[in-house]
C-alpha cells in the first residue's frame, strides 16, 4: 500500500482525496499556491508545501514545484484529482521518471486517450460506437477529402479540438460557406486554451442527451463499470447538474454499454478510474471522448452503488487488485449532484469575495462536499466551484424533493450563487419529467 500521498490539487477534490486517504490510513501532503493557504485540506493534512503564486501557472500546473515538494516530503504517490495536470501525459511520464506514483493511467494511454483521433480510433477497434467525423488532422482550409467527408455525412456538423476539453475550442458549423471562418476561429481558441490548434469535426446530433459510464480496472486486467450518469443539464458545454439513474435508458442497455466499456479499459491497458462519454440520441450511444480522470460528479455513483470511488483508485493504484467483480455492483435508489458555484446567477460572471456566513443541509440521504467556510475568501484565480450537494433516496421524485429542500437551507453570503437558478431548474416540467437534453438548458436561460 502507498504511504504517503501528495495531492497535487485544491478545493473540494483536493478534501475528498485527502478524506480517502485518511480511512485507508495514508499519510497526506497538501501542496497549495500563496492565495490557498487557508484551505480546508491544507490545515487537515500532515503535511503542506507552498508551490507558488495564485495563477495557476505558477502553482497547480508547475510541475517542477509539484515533484520538488514531493522530493521534500518523500511522497510515494502524486494524486491530480481533476482539472489541471490531471490528464497530463507529460506530468504522469515526469511522475513515473523520478520514482513515483501517479494514481491515475500510464503517461502512454495518457498519450493515446489525450488525442482525441487517437481515442476514438482507439475505441473503434475496441467496438465502442462513435460519432461519425473526419479520423484526422483537419487541414489549414478546407480541402476536397474533407468537403467529401462533410457531405457524406451532413450538416450540421461539429468542429472541435484535438486537444481540448472543459467545452472550449468548439463551435457547430450549419453551412460550407461557415467551414472555413469557423475553423480559423476554433483553432485560435484552441491554440489559445491548449496550446494546440490541431481540430477534427464530427456529426452534430440536433438534440442529445450526455451519457456517462463510469469505470475503474486494475493492472492485473480487472474492469468494472459503475453505472450511467446523465450530465445533460449543461450550459455552454458545462455541467450544472447530474444525475443517475438516468430517465429512459433501460438497465440491459446501461449494462450492454457499460461491459463493452470495461472490456475496452482492459484492451487498453488502462489502470485506474476513468469515465466514458457519449452522447445518446434515438436509442444510440456514441462515445465522444474518455476523461482519464475521476470526474467531479463522481459522487452520484458512489450513493446509488455504496462504493467509494477515490478509495478503490488509491488501492487500484497500489498494484491491489479491484476488491469487487461485476457481480459485485448493483445501482439502488437514485441520487442528483447540483454544482454551486460562486457567480451571478443571471450573467454567470464568478462572484469572489469574501463568504461572510456558510451553513450546509444536512440530514438522512444528504451529503455536500465542499471546502468552504465562513470567512473564506473566494479567489479569482480558480474555477467558482463552491460546492456539491448531494441528495439521494429511493426514486427520483423523493431525491429531487430532498433536493428542492436542501438547497433551501443552504446559506451562503458574501458572493453571489446559483443557489435560486438550481431551485428553479427542480421545478421545471422538462426536469421533473426527466425530459432534456444538453441544449434544454441553454434554452430555458435565454427564454427567462
Amino acid at each position: 500500500m502507498i504511504n504517503k500521498v501528495l495531492i497535487a490539487n485544491r478545493g473540494e477534490i483536493a478534501l475528498r482525496v485527502l478524506r480517502a486517504c485518511k480511512k485507508l490510513g495514508i499519510k497526506t501532503v497538501a501542496v497549495h499556491s500563496t492565495a490557498d493557504r487557508q484551505l480546508a485540506h491544507v490545515k487537515l493534512a500532515d503535511e503542506s508545501v507552498c508551490i507558488g503564486g495564485p495563477n495557476p501557472r505558477e502553482s497547480y500546473l508547475n510541475m517542477p514545484s509539484i515533484i520538488s515538494a514531493a522530493e521534500l516530503t518523500n511522497s510515494d504517490a502524486i494524486h491530480p484529482g481533476y482539472g489541471f495536470l490531471s490528464e497530463s501525459e507529460m506530468f504522469a511520464e515526469i511522475i513515473e521518471t523520478n520514482k513515483f506514483k501517479f494514481i491515475g493511467p500510464s503517461s502512454k494511454v495518457l498519450n493515446k486517450m489525450g488525442d482525441k483521433i487517437k481515442a476514438k480510433n482507439a475505441m473503434k477497434d475496441f467496438g465502442v460506437p462513435c460519432i461519425p467525423g473526419f479520423d484526422g488532422v483537419l487541414p489549414e482550409q478546407p480541402n476536397k477529402a474533407m468537403l467529401k467527408k462533410v457531405n457524406e455525412i451532413g450538416y450540421p456538423i461539429m468542429l472541435k479540438a484535438i486537444h481540448g476539453g472543459g467545452g472550449r475550442g468548439m463551435m457547430v458549423v450549419e453551412k460550407e460557406s461557415d467551414l472555413a471562418s469557423s475553423m480559423n476561429i476554433v483553432r485560435t481558441e484552441a491554440k489559445n486554451a491548449f496550446g494546440n490548434g490541431d481540430l477534427y469535426f464530427e456529426k452534430y446530433f440536433d438534440n442529445p442527451r450526455h451519457i456517462e459510464i463510469q469505470i475503474m480496472s486494475d493492472e492485473h486486467g480487472n474492469a468494472v463499470h459503475f453505472g450511467e450518469r446523465d450530465c445533460s443539464m449543461q450550459r455552454r458545454n458545462q455541467k450544472v447538474i447530474e444525475e443517475t439513474q438516468a430517465c429512459g435508458i433501460s438497465r440491459s442497455d446501461i449494462d450492454k454499454i457499460g461491459s463493452v466499456c470495461a472490456d475496452a479499459c482492459i484492451k487498453l491497458g488502462y489502470t485506474g478510474a476513468g469515465t466514458f462519454e457519449f452522447l445518446y440520441q434515438d436509442g444510440h450511444f456514441s462515445f465522444i471522448e474518455m476523461n482519464t480522470r475521476i470526474q467531479v460528479e463522481h459522487p452520484v455513483t458512489e450513493l446509488v452503488t455504496n462504493t467509494d470511488l477515490i478509495a478503490e483508485q488509491i488501492r487500484v493504484a497500489s498494484g491491489e487488485s479491484l476488491s469487487m467483480e461485476q457481480k459485485d455492483i448493483t445501482l439502488k435508489g437514485h441520487a442528483i449532484e447540483c454544482r454551486i458555484n460562486a457567480e451571478d446567477p443571471v450573467t454567470f460572471i464568478p462572484s469572489p469575495g469574501k463568504i461572510e456566513a456558510f451553513h450546509a443541509p444536512g440530514g438522512p440521504g444528504v451529503r455536500i462536499d465542499t471546502h468552504v467556510y465562513s470567512g473564506y475568501s473566494v479567489p479569482p484565480y480558480y474555477d467558482s466551484l463552491l460546492a456539491k450537494l448531494i441528495t439521494y433516496d429511493k426514486t427520483r421524485e423523493l431525491a429531487i424533493e430532498k433536493m428542492y429542500q436542501a438547497l433551501s437551507e443552504t446559506v451562503v453570503q458574501g458572493v453571489k450563487t446559483n443557489i435560486d437558478l438550481h431551485k428553479k431548474l427542480l421545478r421545471t416540467d422538462f426536469f421533473s419529467s426527466g425530459n432534456y437534453s444538453i441544449n434544454t438548458l441553454t434554452k430555458y436561460i435565454k427564454n427567462k
